[in-house]
């Protein structure tokens, strides 16, 4: 690869990671090609984006960025590095992973650091805490679903109170009848 090939792969993959609020640095070395093959379509059906880029690239496109990446830097950016870039939802590549996982039997590909809105998450043992996150969708839904529950329970107990009521009436109607 040329002087000039790696500053325009640098820049692009600057500008993606710049317009890219969540991606996951990920470790698959030990993976076979076709297991590679096969994590790279699940991607795909998922709608997310992996990428296999030298550290060294990775970092001058994360140093170009207004984040302050330098734990990167120290303690991801080393062996095999692969990107997953998820346009949508923080916790989808994390879901990802455990999915491949479960799928192949193995323990491959490990995450080695994620980005979730300039929040930096590094190790393997992280991976829990960003599949359980929230995708920004499902935070919307549970509080419309908070707010429309009082207002609910109100039109309900009014409903159940006016047949209530008039079933009173009624019974009283068929009284003075009798």
């Amino acid at each position: 690869m040329t002087k000039e090939e790696k500053i325009q792969l640098v820049g692009e993959l600057g500008e993606k990671l710049s317009n890219t609020d969540y991606f996951y640095i990920t470790d698959a070395s030990g993976m076979t090609v076709a297991e590679i093959n096969s994590f790279r379509r699940l991607c795909f059906e998922k709608g997310l984006e992996y990428k296999v880029v030298k550290n060294t690239l990775i970092n001058k496109a994360l140093e170009s960025l207004s984040t302050d990446y330098t734990e990167f830097s120290e303690n991801v950016l080393k062996g095999f590095s692969g990107i997953i870039f998820s346009p949508e939802a923080g916790n989808a590549p994390a879901k990802l992973l455990k999915e491949f996982r479960k799928k192949s039997g193995g323990n491959k590909p490990l995450l080695k650091g994620a980005s979730i809105d300039s929040d930096t998450f590094i190790g393997e043992n992280q991976l829990d805490l960003l599949s359980s996150l929230k995708s920004k969708q499902e935070l919307v839904g549970e509080i419309i679903g908070l707010l429309q529950s009082p207002a609910k329970n109100v039109v309900s107990a009014l409903q159940s109170g006016g047949q209530t009521l008039s079933g009173l009436l009624k019974a009283l109607e068929e009284r003075e009848q009798n």
